[in-house]
């Protein structure tokens, strides 16, 4: 049994009727290569609950503090049925790429049932007529709970699941769930108290550690040397959510994108995409007679994992960043991007990422959870300026072929939470030699999806027109410089 640790905990506590808070993945797997050319369903079943089996994540489930007094716990009880988390469905005729995000986004949409492990995968066959997708392939789609994982432990998950070639053996038998024994009402209320006791204490420790870098990143933006992106103006993203979703995304080559990114001086490929993210956003509030004079800002999730950290859950800071929608001229966008990126690590690693989320320890598990709803009932997003708006996540995935039960994975997707006052979430991610840019939003907020992913292509093939422009030009004039300082020494 383990508690949740106060970041954990704060997405259950965020989590809304009308906001799930999960985060998911979509991947496409060609059949073909799996021994015999096709997968069966209930090897799909053996083969993942045998490999997820003996991770906590996947068997325990939450045990809630009477009256939350205190973060709740993970506590495995026996109870773990694979085909309650395991589905299976198929696309209706004639089974296209719409179809599929219609698909996804209602599914993203479900709120994960407490009473079980705090995961779903599901599926999906009929994709036939999916570009750029063998016929015959089928769809992974899986959800898990914020509070269990982030980007970059679902990564983790992702490998455990998957192997590096088609020569599929099944796994072994599942290993032996250690049953939790499950604190009385009385004994958990007890821990609660201890807790509360020490908490001041921890707080001061935290506070002492602390300290020095927020000093110094006070100084510093006193100074001018630190900036802080201010007056962040509000769009349709920043309101309250409806309980619907949409989902679509793009996937380019990543040669192409280190292109971009090689046309700016230090530039990186995670500012490339925000740049695509930037002019998508220009172009898509622009056709609704909607874009800000000021730039927009993303929240952008930090990964602060290190070797020691083996755990799951979260362990993420975040800093944000703009995406400079003001700027019409996509190279000059990029350079923006870079400088706002650079100025917002700086800020980071002034206070210190990891030092900022051992704050989160100290969220009032009794008022929190209770705010959140009393805030969604109340349209509270509405009325405050907003802090982002939207989310920009980067997680890479293996440049190598993966295969899961022998099929081969031929293209992977992401999907996040969306909530109130921040109705737009990106995940950014690469896979085999691709990059793809996925799309979560609010239905009533962004209702043509298709268009969205529209600009974002249209962003993508403006900046790689551009730098591929810039770069010819740059090794033009580089050669003939060396032309004109050969014939001189001659």
């Amino acid at each position: 049994m383990q508690q949740l640790s106060g970041l954990d905990a704060s997405f259950l506590y965020a989590e809304t009727p009308n906001a799930p808070m999960h985060i998911s993945g979509l991947s496409i797997y060609d059949q073909s290569t799996a021994p015999g050319g096709k997968v069966r369903f209930k090897e799909i079943i053996r083969n993942t609950n045998n490999r997820l089996m003996g991770l906590p994540v996947m068997t325990q489930k939450l045990l809630k503090v009477p009256m939350n007094f205190d973060h709740p716990y993970w506590v495995t009880d026996g109870a773990y049925d694979p085909e309650f988390h395991i589905r299976h469905i198929a696309l209706p005729k004639p089974g296209d790429w719409r179809q599929l995000c219609i698909v996804i986004s209602r599914l993203h949409a479900r709120q994960l049932d407490r009473a079980h492990p705090l995961w779903e995968l599901y599926i999906i066959e009929g994709l036939d007529n999916v570009k750029g997708v063998p016929k015959g392939s089928f769809a992974m789609f899986s959800k898990t709970h914020h509070a269990a994982i982030d980007g970059t432990s679902g990564m983790e998950l992702t490998a455990a699941t998957h192997d590096l070639t088609p020569d599929y053996t099944a796994a072994p038998s599942a290993k032996t769930i250690n049953v939790d024994t499950e604190p009385s009402s009385i004994e958990l209320i007890l821990r609660a108290q201890l807790n509360n006791i020490r908490k001041p204490f921890h707080f001061v420790s935290v506070a002492r550690n602390t300290m020095p870098g927020i000093a110094k990143a006070v100084a510093g933006l006193s100074r001018g040397q630190l900036t802080r992106i201010k007056n962040i103006p509000r769009t349709r993203f920043n309101g309250t959510v409806s309980p619907h979703r949409t989902f679509n995304a793009i996937s380019v080559a990543l040669n192409d994108v280190k292109t971009i990114k090689n046309s700016v001086a230090g530039a990186t490929v995670n500012d490339a995409a925000i740049t695509i993210v930037g002019g998508a956003l220009r172009k898509y509030l622009q056709s609704h007679d909607e874009l800000p004079a000021q730039s927009l800002a993303a929240m952008a999730p930090v990964n602060i994992r290190s070797d020691k950290d083996i755990a799951g859950g979260n362990i993420v800071a975040t800093m944000t960043v703009q995406v400079r929608s003001d700027i019409a001229e996509p190279l000059e966008r990029l350079k923006a991007v870079h400088e706002s990126s650079s100025k917002a690590k700086e800020l980071t690693n002034a206070i210190g990422a990891k030092a900022m989320t051992d704050y989160t320890q100290f969220i009032p598990s009794m008022l929190t959870a209770q705010a959140a709803r009393l805030a969604s009932r109340w349209g509270l997003a509405n009325h405050m300026n907003p802090a982002f708006n939207c989310v920009i996540t980067n997680v890479p995935g293996p440049p190598i072929p993966l295969y899961n039960t022998g099929a081969k994975m031929v293209a992977n997707f992401g999907t996040g939470p969306v909530q109130d006052g921040l109705g737009l979430f990106h995940v950014i991610g690469s896979y085999c030699g691709q990059f793809t840019v996925s799309a979560t939003s609010c239905r009533v907020m962004m209702p043509d999806p298709d268009f969205y992913r529209q600009c974002l292509q249209e962003s993508f093939d403006e900046l790689l027109n551009v730098a591929n422009a810039s770069l010819k030009a740059a090794t033009g004039k580089s050669k003939k410089t060396n032309g004109a300082k050969s014939k001189r020494v001659a």
